[in-house]
């Protein structure tokens, strides 16, 4: 019985009839020709996500359908998570990075601001991407005692349950675009830092 019902919000839009629904949030077109266009490789996350959490029965909704295109507005998603009619919510946001200059790099996790049970979750899913990425750079905010960086993202802070938002390494960074984003080895091994934790969560539950 899973102990928790998890939300996944691959976020932006997807590709569609060849379109890319979101204006930027893409990397720059690669020396080969290639695009990672951000929210479609969340949707594909997602959908690995969910693929695994039901081979493990554990309790999931989409925000958006993986294989919905659509760019859904945050209130929508917003509206949607706050009317489900579950107990013991644990929301995860996903996304990768952009910035102007290639050289930026690293992974983030985000919770709003305050001291919340999110900065709990968000523990946890450091410790399992920091075993899984051992060679790659986690970019975290320690001023207030704990790895995570804070803001008050839409989602973030409007959400009535607790929340994070994983920014999975920069798809303007051309090594971790073509070696982690753009590849199946890469993104499993997003899915498998993903999983653990939510296994951990689901047997041990949040620490208090």
């Amino acid at each position: 019985m899973s102990r928790f019902t998890w939300i996944l919000d691959p976020g932006h839009g997807g590709v569609k009839d060849g379109v890319y629904q979101t204006s930027g949030k893409r990397s720059p077109i690669w020396e080969d020709g290639s695009v990672y266009y951000e929210g479609e490789g969340n949707r594909q996350i997602a959908h690995k996500v969910g693929d695994r959490l039901e081979c493990l029965d554990i309790n999931y909704i989409f925000t958006v359908e993986p294989e919905d295109p659509t760019d859904i507005g945050l209130p929508a998603r917003v509206d949607f998570i706050n009317r489900l009619p579950y107990k013991n919510l644990i929301g995860v946001s996903l996304h990768s990075n952009g910035f102007s200059k290639e050289s930026a790099n690293g992974w983030e996790i985000w919770t709003s601001k305050g001291e919340t049970t999110s900065d709990k979750v968000a523990s946890i899913f450091y410790n399992r991407f920091q075993d899984k990425f051992k060679e790659r750079k986690f970019r975290s905010d320690t001023k207030d005692g704990d790895v995570d960086k804070e803001s008050n993202f839409y989602i973030l802070r409007n959400t009535k349950c607790p929340f994070v938002l994983l920014e999975n390494f920069f798809h303007t960074n051309e090594s971790e675009c073509k070696e982690i984003l753009m590849t199946e080895e890469g993104q499993n091994k997003i899915v498998d830092a993903i999983i653990e934790s939510i296994n951990f969560i689901e047997t041990n539950g949040i620490p208090k």
